[in-house]
C-alpha cells in the first residue's frame, strides 16, 4: 500500500524554526530503511524536515506523471532503483543538473554525463531459494526454465518494480535467453508477484521454493534467520544503481542538494553497507557474506533500447504472466 509519511527530527533546545525547509522525497527504497536514512540525514541536517512518499518504482513514476499532467509535482528529490526511468525524466527536462555534486570515488562509467542523476548503491538481481525445500540449489538462470523448477518459482513484476523492469528488459536482450527464456518459465508454471517484497515473502514462507530477487533482501533475510539463501547465477547478474536526482521544479534546491550530497557521502555509503547493499565508493568493505563485486559477471544492457522498449516489455510480460 502506498503511504505518505512525514518524518522529522526533534531538536534539543529549539524546535524546527519557521524558516526550516521541508524536503519531499519520492522513493522506491524500503520504508524501514528510509526511516533510518532520514534519521541519519537529520543528524547532519536537523534544519530540514523530510516528507516521504514510498512505493514501487512504477507507481512512483505513475504518480509523478499524473502530477506533471495536473500542473506540477511536490517532489523535490527522487531516489529509485531505475536509471532508465531517470533517463526518461532527464529527456523530458524534469531533472535539475547538479554539476558540483561530490562524486569522487564513484566510477565515472556509472555517472550521468550531464550530472542530472547519481548512483547511490549497487543492487544485483539473482536467485533466492528456500533451504528447507531445495536440496540442490540452482546455479544458473537456465535452471529456472526447467519445468520442475519453474512451477515453484515466483518473480517480481516489471509492472511494479523498476529493478524487475530492468532485469526482464536486460535478459530479453540476450541472444541466448530472450523471450524464449521468459516463455519457458511461464509455460512451466512460474508466476509473478508485485515487487521484490512479495517474492521474498513467498519463498521465506515456503509458498514457493525459488524466486528472482535483489540480493540485499535475500541476504538480509538469511542473516535474520529466514530459511533462504541466494545464488549469483553463472551467466551473470543484472544490476541497478538506485540513482538519486533533484527535480527541476523543486522549491527547496539547497535542501535537495544537501540530501544528494549526503547520499553520496562516506557516512551514507557505510549505512548502505549496513543495510546489505554493495557500496559504490572505492575502498569500502562489502557486507559480510557478499562476494567482491569485481568477481561478478554483470549482464550488460543496451540502456537506450531499455528505454525505447520499456512499454513493450511490460506488455509482453503481462501477456505471459498477467498484470
Amino acid at each position: 500500500m502506498t503511504r505518505t509519511i512525514l518524518l522529522s527530527t526533534a531538536l534539543t533546545g529549539l524546535a524546527l524554526s519557521a524558516q526550516a525547509e521541508t524536503l519531499t522525497v519520492y522513493t522506491s527504497q524500503p520504508q524501514e530503511q528510509m526511516t533510518d536514512v532520514i534519521a541519519a540525514f537529520n543528524k547532519e541536517h536537523p534544519e530540514i524536515a523530510v516528507e516521504l512518499f514510498r512505493s514501487g518504482t512504477t507507481e512512483v513514476m505513475a504518480k509523478l506523471q499524473a502530477e506533471f499532467a495536473a500542473g506540477g509535482s511536490p517532489a523535490d528529490v527522487l531516489l529509485i532503483a531505475d536509471a532508465v526511468a531517470m533517463t526518461q525524466l532527464k529527456q523530458e527536462e524534469r531533472l535539475m543538473a547538479y554539476p558540483e555534486a561530490p562524486t569522487d570515488g564513484i566510477a565515472p562509467a556509472l555517472l550521468d554525463g550531464d550530472r542530472m542523476f547519481f548512483p547511490t548503491k549497487l543492487i544485483t538481481t539473482g536467485i533466492v531459494y528456500n533451504t528447507d525445500l531445495v536440496d540442490t540449489p540452482p546455479t544458473a538462470w537456465a535452471d529456472l526454465a526447467k519445468p520442475e523448477v519453474a512451477n515453484q518459482t515466483i518473480m517480481p513484476s516489471p509492472l511494479y518494480s523498476g529493478a524487475a523492469a530492468i532485469h526482464v528488459g536486460t535478459l530479453v536482450q540476450q541472444p541466448d535467453m530472450g523471450w524464449d527464456f521468459m516463455e519457458a518459465m511461464a509455460d512451466g508454471g512460474a508466476v509473478a508477484g508485485q515487487g521484490n517484497g512479495t517474492v521474498l515473502e513467498a519463498v521465506a514462507r515456503g509458498e514457493k521454493a525459488y524466486g528472482v530477487l535483489v540480493e540485499y533482501m535475500a541476504m538480509n533475510a538469511k542473516e535474520q534467520g529466514s530459511p533462504v539463501d541466494f545464488v549469483f547465477p553463472s551467466e551473470g547478474v543484472t544490476a541497478v544503481t538506485q540513482p538519486v536526482a533533484i527535480m527541476a521544479g523543486t522549491d527547496a534546491p539547497d535542501a535537495a542538494k544537501a540530501f544528494v550530497d549526503w547520499q553520496l557521502s562516506q557516512a551514507a555509503q557505510a549505512q548502505s553497507v549496513g543495510q546489505g547493499y554493495f557500496p559504490l565508493l572505492k575502498g569500502m568493505e562489502v557486507p559480510a557474506g557478499y562476494p567482491d563485486p569485481a568477481t561478478l559477471t554483470m549482464i550488460e544492457a543496451d540502456n537506450p533500447r531499455l528505454l525505447a522498449d520499456g512499454e513493450e516489455v511490460k506488455q509482453n510480460f503481462a501477456d505471459l504472466y498477467g498484470g
